[in-house]
């Protein structure tokens, strides 16, 4: 079974405690119960963190859709970052879904060494989520592992959750998302040849291709910064249809303030800050230019007053 080789490929010589879960995002929540796992795991133990490359729910329930808040590889290193040696990225599989919870742990125990195993609040693992805290406590007497639960992380009576979030995002709340995620919403993309309206306006923007199974923010312009060959810009980014032109396409087009020269096959990364406004259609182009010098103005106003501040 593939997970197993996964398992297997990333086994250390050193006993670990581990925790499971999703982890999109690797939000403020989150964060907090990978310091209870450093903090619970022994000197003489690895952390680990076992994570899912698809989301499970998608394999239990076909119906389930999912648009994810960061790729599988800024995941890793967002976990890593957090101080976790081990990151175990797993394929959630038809078979792996069937796996019952003490033949689960059986196998954290047989190949990563595992003595010690960190709940999140709502962790469970195994066929039809049957490994709660109760049954794994019973499991980790026999295999030699303890067991800890962590309270979820709360603020002002709200615990924070993926969901939460990319309901934020979807909606345009960009501040709020980012309170929640305790850092920029952040997209990766690579730019390719767009139609080059933008720079027939005199607005020449850079058009990412941005993996498809990402969330994208709710259509509107957005002042972001852009991380381009590891400068920082100013970007006033469009996310839409583009409705003045009669478009149904969906892009990501980001107009970088203060940038010439060529763009096109690099990676950009766009850090959002704060949506200016919502989409627009427009009467006449001249309307859309009058709107766009708006949004630019804003744009710069808003990174400004960051800049000394702000090296995100």
């Amino acid at each position: 079974m593939r997970y197993r080789q996964q398992l297997a490929d990333a086994a250390s010589e050193r006993n670990t405690t581990v925790t499971i879960g999703v982890f999109d995002g690797v939000h403020r929540g989150h964060c907090y119960l990978i310091s209870e796992l450093l903090a619970l795991s022994p000197p003489d133990h690895d952390s680990a963190v076992v994570t899912f490359i698809n989301h499970p729910a998608s394999i239990i329930n076909p119906d389930f859709k999912v648009s994810f808040l960061t790729s599988t590889s800024r995941k890793i290193q967002l976990l890593k970052d957090q101080g976790v040696k081990i990151v175990v990225p797993l394929d959630f599989s038809k078979s792996l879904s069937e796996v019952t919870a003490r033949d689960f742990a059986q196998m954290l125990v047989d190949l990563l060494n595992m003595k010690g195993l960190v709940l999140g609040p709502d962790c469970a693992i195994g066929k039809n989520r049957e490994g709660d805290a109760k049954l794994l406590e019973q499991l980790g007497h026999e295999m030699g592992f303890w067991v800890r639960t962590i309270t979820p992380y709360t603020e002002n009576g709200l615990t924070i959750r993926s969901r939460i979030i990319r309901q934020s995002i979807s909606d345009g709340n960009i501040v709020h998302a980012n309170s929640l995620l305790g850092r920029r919403f952040l997209l990766s993309g690579q730019v390719v040849h767009g139609d080059k309206r933008g720079r027939e306006l005199g607005f020449p923007t850079a058009n990412l291709s941005i993996n498809e199974e990402l969330l994208l923010p709710g259509d509107g312009i957005f002042a972001a910064w852009a991380h381009i060959n590891g400068k920082r810009y100013m970007s006033a980014t469009s996310i839409g249809i583009r409705p003045t032109f009669g478009l149904s396409e969906r892009l990501v087009e980001a107009y970088i303030l203060d940038f010439s020269g060529d763009l096109y096959g690099q990676d950009i990364d766009l850090k959002f800050v704060e949506r200016i406004r919502g989409q627009e259609a427009f009467a006449n182009i001249e309307s859309l230019i009058h709107q766009v010098n708006a949004d630019v103005t804003n744009t710069r106003a808003i990174l400004t007053a960051l800049e000394g501040a702000d090296s995100d």
